[in-house]
């Protein structure tokens, strides 16, 4: 499926990642790798599936570490750069108005690991703009534990991606907010929110097991290895980055770009960072 005119998109990476310190320290979050792919590049990748592609119809918003983010994204979408503190996921469309301009507009957060084994990227959340009347809300959700809890939305918890009209964005002032209370919550107040049920795999990396978990399902049941790696130890169930040197035994691991791991060193449920930085990711931690 491919976007109609008169929508655009904005993907969300402003964020300090604070609970994914201290990996988020140097690097931010939405150029954290998954699947040896930055989570940014995957939400691109998505909306390019869509038609979604360069500066007018693709925007990001950038604000902890922007200028990594600036240099990573370049021409191929509209940057806004917020100054001072990140404004929020309503405060940054808020800043964006100018851009946005009359048109609805889908919003992804770049934190949001999406995989539908039955659709191609960009595809899978084309069920959002399926028969859209560019007047009501639309999250893409999953069925929550419990229906009745905190922050979910007919019985769904938000999986990423939302669909906004213009009228819920115009007048989204630039200064800090989120859109559960400004957008979301008036909406399904008024009636005119609908969520659309995701069937694929969601995980929002927002913690360290979490991250993990999502490197993980994107290697498979084996290892995922970037041809540029050198491996001459054991790896079983891992992502090895470019440029990485594994020589030691790791499982259940993610080594970034660049990183090393040494013959004597045995990790386990970790990411290994460049400069021998390591943060354990047990499944007990989510």
């Amino acid at each position: 499926m491919t976007a109609p005119d008169g929508l655009c998109a904005v993907v969300l990476a402003a964020g300090e990642g604070t609970r994914l310190r201290p990996l988020t320290a140097r690097v931010p979050k939405a150029l954290c790798p998954v699947g040896n792919v930055p989570l940014l590049d995957r939400a691109l990748h998505r909306l390019a599936g869509l038609g979604l592609t360069g500066p007018r119809r693709v925007a990001v918003n950038a604000c902890y570490l922007a200028d990594q983010v600036v240099a990573h994204v370049g021409d191929r979408a509209h940057l806004s750069v917020e100054p001072g503190d990140p404004l929020g996921t309503a405060g940054g469309l808020g800043n964006l108005r100018d851009w946005i301009a009359g048109r609805g507009v889908l919003v992804g957060n770049a934190d949001a690991y999406l995989a539908d084994p039955g659709a191609a990227p960009g595809p899978d959340i084309a069920v959002l703009l399926a028969g859209w009347d560019f007047h009501s809300v639309r999250l893409l959700g999953r069925p929550a534990p419990d229906p009745r809890a905190p922050g979910t939305f007919d019985g769904h918890v938000f999986t990423g991606f939302s669909l906004l009209p213009w009228h819920r964005v115009r007048e989204l002032p630039a200064s800090f907010g989120d859109l559960v209370r400004t957008v979301w919550r008036p909406a399904e107040a008024a009636g005119e929110l609908t969520v659309v049920p995701y069937p694929g795999t969601f995980l929002d990396t927002g913690t360290p097991a979490d991250y993990l978990a999502a490197n993980l399902h994107a290697a498979g049941d084996g290892a995922l290895v970037a041809p540029t790696a050198t491996v001459t130890g054991r790896v079983r169930h891992a992502v090895v980055g470019s440029g990485a040197v594994v020589r030691g035994d790791v499982e259940r691991v993610v080594v970034w770009p660049g990183a090393t791991v040494g013959p004597d060193e045995r990790l386990r449920d970790a990411i290994r960072a460049d400069g021998a930085l390591t943060v354990a990711a047990s499944p007990g931690g989510r």
